[in-house]
């Protein structure tokens, strides 16, 4: 594992403060892979994730127990954990949720405004992370503003579900060569999305929501085609 994620780890000690938990650990490892710190295939060695957190060895196996569970780990007898490598069929049924939870949190929008401030600062934080060439942060500005789409759908279980969601996910761009070239057409499609829902038309956000959702499946399924040609 890079010291770069390692030292990442130690700067999120602070997370846990006094009241470690497992629970807590999961989730400074499942945002890790969200931002795509780890790479589909990566075994996860207990000692050197432990002693970054600065938590137990009890505490950390649980912590791989929920992740496993939420399908992003998979253990393998005698080798130990590793970061889950995604299928074409995990893919397909990615794009299924995310059409069922992301197009439904638009079409039950009431009346405008709507409290668009985390798709706001998503789209400016992809902005400035592709002016600045950081394309695996882009990748995570993206991740943000999908967070932010089924967020308007008032539901913290739905906010769950969609962290989860958008983990596994990560695992599957990493199938993409050219991050930038995947990621950076996105952008201008964010920044519509945003617009017409800043003019109140959420039934005309959902149709392009659902299109964009459908070209980005498209393109990591060629993608997994390719590589398992």
């Amino acid at each position: 594992m890079s010291e770069n994620v390692l030292g990442e780890l130690s700067e999120d000690r602070r997370l846990l403060g006094r009241t470690s938990t497992a629970e807590r650990v999961a989730g400074i490892l499942r945002t890790r892979i969200i931002e795509g710190a780890f790479r589909p295939g990566t075994r996860l060695i207990e000692e050197e994730i432990g002693g970054a957190l600065g938590v137990s060895r009890n505490t950390l196996r649980e912590a791989f127990r929920l992740l496993t569970h939420e399908r992003l780990l998979v253990h393998e007898l005698n080798r130990g954990m590793f970061v889950r490598k995604l299928t074409v069929e995990d893919l397909e049924d990615l794009y299924r949720v995310r059409r069922l939870v992301e197009c439904a949190a638009l079409r039950q929008l009431a009346a405008p405004p709507y409290e668009l401030g985390p798709i706001e600062a998503a789209v400016d934080a992809g902005r400035s992370a592709a002016a600045e060439h950081r394309w695996r942060d882009l990748g995570t500005a993206n991740m943000h503003f999908h967070q932010g789409i089924a967020a308007l759908a008032g539901s913290p279980r739905t906010d769950d579900m969609m962290r989860g969601v958008l983990a596994e996910l990560r695992l599957v761009f990493h199938v993409m060569e050219n991050p930038r070239r995947f990621h950076e057409p996105y952008l201008p499609r964010n920044q519509e999305i945003l617009d017409t829902l800043r003019g109140g038309d959420a039934p005309a956000a959902e149709r392009l929501l659902a299109v964009y959702l459908d070209d980005s499946r498209h393109q990591l399924a060629e993608a997994y085609a390719r590589q398992l040609g």
